[in-house]
């Protein structure tokens, strides 16, 4: 009978075996530190465990004694295993990872033995592994790195309501460990529901900090009223205050999280509060106007299951699920929706739907615009599909002035979702996509910033990004790397062979003659951003191939990379165009394409013309008036494979990812109208329309 241990973040939760047929399992104590008597594992155990740990006890059982019949032989390099392409792994040799899955089953394998697996994920990195094999994975450096670290049992679980400035209380269940002397804090606020998953946060309690998880405002059992993103910054610094001042707290506190709980550490940074001394910003969201929900001015449809699942006072999770977003993104007047679709109003949906332009209702939910105030040491973390990336561009810029000791950026081929998958819609990263040794850096980073450990972890990259294309990880000392060099590439008025709906090439030369190209954008029947709405992820990389056979898709292709090529960073596209529309939307996409006109999306930006001057005025435009526009698309580091061209797609509507522009000029959550027009790029010597990279 061989016994197996299962460990997340470096800890010892569950050892489990295999007997007469059957699974069994001892489970962690985490009050007392003993293992708990044997017990059968039930189906019940068997969905905790992919819900807290994310492993299918049943599948691994399965392949391991499918591999005890027919040993693995480790001299391989690849294979496949039920419909899963698995390959050995570039950096170790000794495990082979699943190329397609998610939270993939990654195999280790010692002398054409299974020996065990590893699980990674947004935040925690599961290892089930044989017992004395331990020291042949990620568990050895845990062992090396924190050996100082003694583990500690909880002492208490308890809620607490804190009191807001404003007498709103906010529900928050504080984890402390039996530990002597006073102890930092880990914050991590909420719409979610503060107890669920809270198990998840055991490790950093069992390391001896105390873990604070919070309600926030009006969600769950927290008082008050829910408009996402506009009570964070006192509620923060309220909650923070309360905590440094208990007497078992040390007065510093870190915080952690993902999304909106990485939205609510910058929020709570730019309050100023001192005793904040760490942030662990995992895909953060950002201010309205950059990031959704009204990116580059438009309204985000893309959005909509999120909205719907945190529109009662419990998030509810199963309406972000549908077959009907179709039909939904095309209900009119847009303020509507949620009562047409749910029957009842959303709070929060009106109050966005009451601030076409940016005003103070926005400027609440913008903690860029406090950057000055923030001083927190921040290890930022995002992915090049992340559809909050923009977010993690302002994270970038209030940090640019730290000392690189205070800063850290990690920056995968990742969505929203994070380090959990190497294949995204058909476009295959490398095996050292995923990061075995993501949590091991977030607990460094707090033993560092609030226990004041010497540890490694300061003198670790200040920019740790991956190359798509190239498939590999790269260093710098500042964002944007330096070593990349600025390039433009002008629109050019020389159509390539394969041009299929106008457009023409891009082009290191400035354009000599003016060159024009035209579309009709019709709001009732608009290019397509390819995404599901149900998956809420927005940003993903897709073929657009088809997609750009449309009329109203203009394209622009460069000649063929003589040489390997890399670009970094985001892509600025500034071009003139005119319209016969009062407003209209700009999108623009930048793509990948190779032999076979494979276009697949690296990055893109949106603008609403009414706020081409910016989003606190409305602008309305004239009539086949020439205007000048400039864009930010979202980050990538992307390397052209020798052979494959870099292209431009300007349109005029992204459905899925943003209402479309009714072209009337009107209020555009009260709009019902809906007009087309045409559309005109130009690009001359006195207009050139180019974009702007960064390469080497």
């Amino acid at each position: 009978m061989k016994k197996f241990n299962l460990y997340q973040s470096g800890i010892l939760f569950s050892k489990i075996f295999l007997k007469d047929d059957s699974m069994y399992h001892s489970k962690l104590n985490v009050f007392s530190l003993s293992f708990e008597s044997e017990k059968s594992i039930s189906n019940l155990d068997i969905e905790e465990y992919k819900k807290y740990f994310n492993i299918d006890l049943d599948k691994s059982f399965k392949i391991l004694s499918m591999f005890e019949t027919n040993p693995l032989v480790d001299s391989v390099d690849s294979f496949e295993l039920e419909n899963e392409l698995y390959q050995k792994h570039k950096d170790y040799k000794n495990i082979y990872v699943a190329m397609s899955a998610k939270f993939p089953l990654d195999i280790i394998c010692i002398d054409n033995s299974v020996v065990g697996f590893i699980v990674p994920s947004r935040d925690a990195v599961t290892v089930f592994i044989e017992e004395g094999f331990e020291d042949h994975t990620i568990i050895n450096l845990w062992k090396k790195e924190l050996a100082y670290n003694k583990i500690n049992p909880i002492k208490e679980i308890k809620r607490i309501d804190i009191e807001m400035r404003d007498g709103v209380k906010l529900a928050s269940e504080f984890i402390i460990p039996n530990v002597e002397g006073k102890t930092p804090t880990i914050l991590i606020r909420t719409p979610y529901n503060r107890c669920d998953k809270i198990s998840n946060y055991y490790k950093y309690v069992l390391r001896g900090y105390v873990v604070c998880v919070q309600d926030v405002r009006g969600k769950n059992d927290s008082e008050g009223e829910f408009i996402p993103k506009c009570n964070e910054t006192n509620d923060g610094d309220d909650t923070i205050k309360y905590i440094s001042s208990q007497e078992w707290s040390n007065g510093d506190v870190g915080m952690i999280g993902a999304s909106y709980l990485g939205y609510v550490q910058w929020s709570a940074a730019a309050s100023g509060n001192k005793n904040l001394k760490a942030l662990i910003s995992i895909v953060t969201s950002g201010n309205a106007f950059k990031d959704l929900p009204r990116k580059g001015g438009t309204f985000s449809s893309g959005v909509l299951a999120w909205a719907f699942s945190v529109g009662e006072q419990v998030f509810n999770k199963d309406y972000m699920v549908r077959d009907d977003w179709d039909d939904i993104i095309k209900i009119r007047p847009i303020k509507d929706i949620p009562k047409k679709v749910l029957g009842k109003e959303i709070n929060f949906w009106n109050a966005w739907c009451s601030h076409e332009k940016y005003d103070e209702f926005w400027d609440k939910t913008n903690w860029h615009s406090k950057k000055d105030k923030i001083k927190t040491p921040a290890m930022i973390v995002s992915g090049w599909f992340d559809d909050n990336g923009d977010a993690t561009s302002l994270a970038i810029d209030v940090v640019k002035d730290y000392e690189d000791k205070d800063k850290k950026v990690i920056l995968g081929p990742w969505l929203h979702n994070g380090n959990n998958i190497r294949t995204i819609n058909g476009v295959r990263f490398g095996t050292d996509a995923l990061l075995y040794d993501i949590d091991l850096i977030f607990i460094k980073w707090f033993e560092k910033k609030l226990k004041g450990i010497d540890n490694n972890i300061e003198e670790m990259p200040t920019v740790n990004y991956y190359a798509v294309g190239k498939n590999e990880w790269i260093t710098s000392d500042k964002w944007f790397p330096e070593y990349a060099k600025e390039t433009k590439y002008y629109i050019s008025n020389t159509k390539p062979s394969n041009s299929s709906s106008g457009g023409g090439i891009l082009s290191k030369e400035e354009p000599k003659k003016e060159y024009t190209d035209t579309y009709i954008f019709n709001p009732n029947d608009t290019a397509k951003h390819l995404i599901d709405i149900s998956e809420n992820e927005i940003c993903v990389p897709a073929n657009y191939k088809d997609e750009e056979l449309r009329d109203d898709i203009l394209i622009y292709t460069s000649i063929p990379f003589e040489k390997e090529t890399t670009i970094v960073g985001d892509i600025t596209v500034v071009f003139y165009a005119k319209s016969t529309a009062k407003d209209t939307d700009w999108v623009v996409r930048v793509t990948d394409v190779d032999e076979n006109n494979n276009s697949i999306r690296l990055a893109d930006g949106i603008l609403r013309a009414k706020f081409r001057f910016g989003f606190d005025k409305i602008v309305l435009l004239e009539e086949d008036k020439i205007e000048k526009y400039e864009i930010v698309t979202t980050k990538i580091a992307n390397t052209f494979k020798k052979g494959h061209r870099i292209r431009l797609q300007i349109t005029s509507g992204a459905e899925n990812y943003i209402f479309p522009n009714h072209n009337t000029g009107n209020n555009m959550f009260e709009d019902i109208e809906m007009i087309e027009c045409r559309q005109t790029i130009v690009s001359s010597s006195v207009y050139p329309s180019y974009i702007v990279l960064s390469e080497f």
